[in-house]
């Protein structure tokens, strides 16, 4: 059985949003939290999950991931049901 993926969306410290993908959004979280996760991440926390999608399999995930990625701050806002 193939595993379920995930796009996820954290904010950084600096107010910043930081997207990515995974199996376990639990487990990468505190990764992220460890100093583990992505470069990006590292020394930008407290991090806040603030968005989760399932997205099915690896690759339907990678394009969702490709597509929030290209949107504007504002749009992800939007997306995470903030207010821009």
């Amino acid at each position: 059985m193939q595993p379920i993926w995930y796009l996820y969306i954290l904010r950084c410290k600096d107010g910043s949003l930081y997207t990515g993908i995974t199996t376990d959004v639990e487990k990468r979280l505190e990764a992220h939290r460890g100093g583990h996760g992505a470069k990006y991440t590292r020394g930008r926390g407290p991090l806040e999950l603030v968005y989760r999608e399932e997205c099915g399999s690896h690759s339907d995930a990678l394009k969702r991931e490709w597509e929030v990625k290209q949107l504007k701050k504002c749009q992800k806002q939007q997306l995470i049901g903030e207010k821009g």
